[in-house]
């Protein structure tokens, strides 16, 4: 492979795993808003480092799926947090892939619609690296398919439990995929600490951001 290409990078964000790590850095670690364009340049410089034979690595698709409440079933604060998320997302360039939530079965469907965004981006070839950051078994049949249309998955996931917050990866998830990205543990990683604490800023008081 020449050394012209560039390693084209998609991110596929199961939302609601990804805001309990951030409110779980907030509030519990007090280390800051993890903050998505720094999460990007981290996830550039990880596949750096696993995928040789590229000019360079840029992440050039992002998405992020979660279930989205009516207005008559949020309060202030809740809508306010829902617009920050917005804005965060437009910064970052992430296309924000909201579903109706139900008020009896909660939040139904991300799963499905992160599957079918991911599989139909490798399909059209937008993509070389696919990145889901989930921690859900059922992602499996994902990632063989992808797999199958050549495009590999890297696993980027968080591994906490403070008793009363946990967050983990389903372990056939992580066999399954190419290569794994425990966040938490690049903490102490030599070569990626320095960047794990750049992923953290400080919001402004009146964003209410945590739930």
């Amino acid at each position: 492979m020449g050394e012209s290409f560039l390693c084209r990078i998609g991110v596929f964000y199961d939302g609601s795993y990804f805001t309990y790590a951030q409110n779980h850095f907030y509030h519990s670690r007090k280390l800051g808003w993890l903050d998505f364009r720094a999460f990007h340049s981290l996830i550039e410089a990880y596949v750096r480092s696993k995928e040789q034979g590229f000019a360079s690595y840029k992440v050039v698709y992002g998405a992020w799926f979660q279930g989205l409440h009516t207005s008559t079933q949020s309060d202030e604060k809740k809508l306010r947090h829902d617009r920050n998320r917005y804005h965060d997302l437009m910064h970052a360039g992430i296309e924000p892939r909201f579903l109706p939530m139900s008020v009896s079965q909660g939040e139904k469907g991300a799963d499905v619609a992160l599957a079918i965004d991911a599989l139909q981006t490798a399909n059209d070839r937008k993509i070389d690296i696919a990145v889901l950051v989930t921690g859900d078994g059922d992602m499996v049949p994902l990632v063989r398919a992808l797999m199958k249309n050549g495009v590999r998955v890297l696993a980027a996931y968080f591994e906490y439990d403070d008793g009363k917050d946990r967050s983990f990866i389903n372990d056939r998830l992580l066999a399954t995929c190419n290569y794994e990205m425990n966040v938490n543990r690049l903490e102490s990683d030599k070569d990626f600490k320095a960047m794990f604490k750049s992923l953290f800023k400080k919001p402004e008081k009146q964003r209410n951001q945590g739930s």
